[in-house]
């Protein structure tokens, strides 16, 4: 069956679309919450940087580690969209729990929760996107998803800051609020994705690991790469606490999500496009030396335009690597077999993730903040050179 295609758009599907305004619903609603939670657990309910990395921690590993069980199973089943439908659902329920939270318990378990179902739709929504998308255009499909996603993501804490600002910082009414583009996402998710028929369920062919020892060299290697960027590229909670910790005021916080996702938005999809055209390892290099930039420049920052520069730089970064490093993962990976990979790949990148943020919240409880980001550019080293070497062996 032919994906269905918008006119005028290089021919990226209409599910693709979808699903890209399908992430930028769910990240509106999240990111409201998100760019205030560590402020709120830190300032409201008096829990210590540390402990805010591991909370951020546990809840992303949580993700990763369902999204290779998630994954298997739409491969398994020949469906995705169940799984998709399930994991945004879940992670709607969720958000009237943040405002209801009267401790951290609470907190942990609605972010629990959330990372779930994250982890439920994460591997079988990726897998879905390299179902409906052409070969050519799969760096722009997966750039074009990540720009809409990161328009949520700085709508979000845009929306964020309005009602802190009019409500006199009332964090629960902000968190109230959040469910509204949550519930909208779940609905365009029943009414304006197909699923694909070119799937075929694994059902006659048992998934086991003799199939994941069928994925090529090339799906490893940058499976590890980004496992090294990760450990770099710490929960983005840090980045609140950093603008905070050079006195920016609670009720304008966001606006650091707003600075990075601005830049976010607007690179990814550009970078995408790009990379169908000339490769994918050459512009992920140029975002691990933006990267080690913008750790610098974090690491050093005294005043609120300092961080925001460096928040800007984190932002590029993200464009330059995040799309890309799904499209290598959809490259790389057997089409029978995609869920499977993307589950693997953000297994590894999760447990990196809760390493990462549990490092990083060690290091600025013990040492302070600077630490934390120098630490961070001295990770980002490591990767680059893993991905310089690895970058000779082609142009994809």
């Amino acid at each position: 069956m032919k994906a269905t295609r918008l006119p005028g758009e290089s021919g990226i599907p209409k599910g693709v679309w979808a699903l890209g305004f399908v992430s930028l619903l769910m990240d509106t609603s999240s990111e409201m919450i998100h760019s205030l939670l560590p402020v709120f657990l830190t300032s409201v309910l008096g829990v210590s940087a540390l402990s805010v990395g591991i909370i951020e921690g546990i809840a992303e590993a949580t993700a990763a580690v369902t999204k290779v069980f998630s994954g298997a199973v739409s491969d398994w089943a020949g469906k995705r969209k169940p799984l998709v439908l399930f994991g945004y659902g879940l992670a709607a329920l969720t958000k009237p729990v943040f405002a209801l939270a009267p401790s951290v318990g609470w907190v942990v378990g609605a972010r629990f929760a959330d990372r779930l179902g994250k982890g439920i739709r994460g591997a079988p929504r990726d897998a879905l996107m390299a179902d409906l998308t052409p070969p050519p255009l799969m760096g722009a499909a997966f750039g074009l998803r990540q720009s809409l996603d990161t328009v949520g993501a700085f709508a979000g804490p845009l929306a964020a800051v309005a009602v802190m600002f009019l409500s006199i910082d009332n964090y629960r009414l902000v968190f109230w609020l959040a469910s509204v583009p949550a519930v909208l996402a779940v609905l365009l998710i029943v009414v304006g994705i197909d699923e694909p028929a070119t799937h075929k369920p694994a059902r006659n062919s048992r998934l086991s690991w003799a199939d994941v020892k069928r994925f090529p060299a090339s799906f490893w290697a940058v499976a590890g790469i980004a496992v090294l960027m990760t450990l770099a590229r710490f929960s983005e909670g840090f980045l609140l606490l950093r603008a905070q910790s050079v006195g920016l005021e609670a009720a304008w916080v966001p606006l650091v999500f707003v600075a990075m996702n601005l830049v976010y938005a607007a690179s990814a999809y550009p970078v995408g496009r790009l990379s169908d055209r000339i490769g994918r390892r050459g512009l992920l290099l140029g975002g691990f030396a933006i990267l080690i930039l913008a750790d610098l420049v974090l690491a050093r920052a005294g005043t609120v335009w300092q961080v925001m520069a460096g928040v800007a730089l984190w932002g590029l970064h993200m464009g330059m690597t995040q799309g890309l490093l799904s499209a290598l993962v959809a490259d790389s990976a057997p089409g029978a077999l995609r869920g499977t990979a993307f589950g693997i790949f953000n297994l590894a990148v999760g447990v990196a993730l809760l390493l990462a943020s549990v490092i990083a919240g060690g290091l600025w409880t013990a040492i302070g903040p600077a630490a934390t980001f120098e630490a961070g550019a001295a990770f980002t080293a490591v990767a680059l050179l893993a991905l310089a070497v690895f970058n000779r062996g082609g142009r994809s």
